[in-house]
């Protein structure tokens, strides 16, 4: 997610260490660690790493705009991207992960020059559904997805710790 998508810089998060953020200020169980060395650029949108403390790792299978019914709904990258993180989170959940609790996403785009022209737009959706936690992210150009009809899709790692 670029500088425009996350609608905010993370100059504040050099914390504990040159390497990283520190531990979670949020009163959180357990912690994650952003990790954004003071020699890289800066990270807009994105950590560099995020280091886990102990717990379980849920892998969380790359969701599309599906609705309930099966059918890819949302006739832009906004609507299908707010749709798949959605779905994402809400699947997250049923494996007793929050939106903080993201450590590692990707998000695959069939249009990444559409995806950065509406960046702002998707950091709003980004803000508005998980906050100010930013996970380790990539976004990776995807010919096309297994529907034909999906314009992104978003895949994850998280964290479940013991609250």
């Amino acid at each position: 997610m670029s500088a425009e998508a996350a609608g905010s810089e993370q100059s504040g998060q050099a914390g504990a260490g040159a390497y990283g953020s520190g531990p979670r200020a949020d009163g959180g169980g357990g912690e994650l660690e952003r990790i954004n060395p003071p020699h890289l650029a800066p990270p807009t949108g994105f950590s560099h790493a995020v280091r886990a403390a102990p717990g379980t790792l849920v892998f969380l299978a790359g969701q599309t705009a599906l609705d309930g019914s099966g059918k890819i709904v949302g006739d832009g990258i906004v609507e299908q991207f707010e749709r798949a993180l959605t779905n994402l989170l809400e699947v997250a959940e049923a494996a007793g992960a929050g939106p903080s609790d993201l450590a590692k996403l990707t998000v695959f785009a069939v249009d990444v020059a559409d995806y950065r022209r509406h960046a702002r737009e998707l950091g709003r959706v980004w803000k508005r559904l998980v906050g100010g936690d930013f996970p380790a992210m990539a976004v990776i150009g995807a010919t096309r997805l297994w529907d034909e009809t999906a314009l992104v899709e978003i895949e994850g790692i998280a964290v479940v710790r013991e609250r």
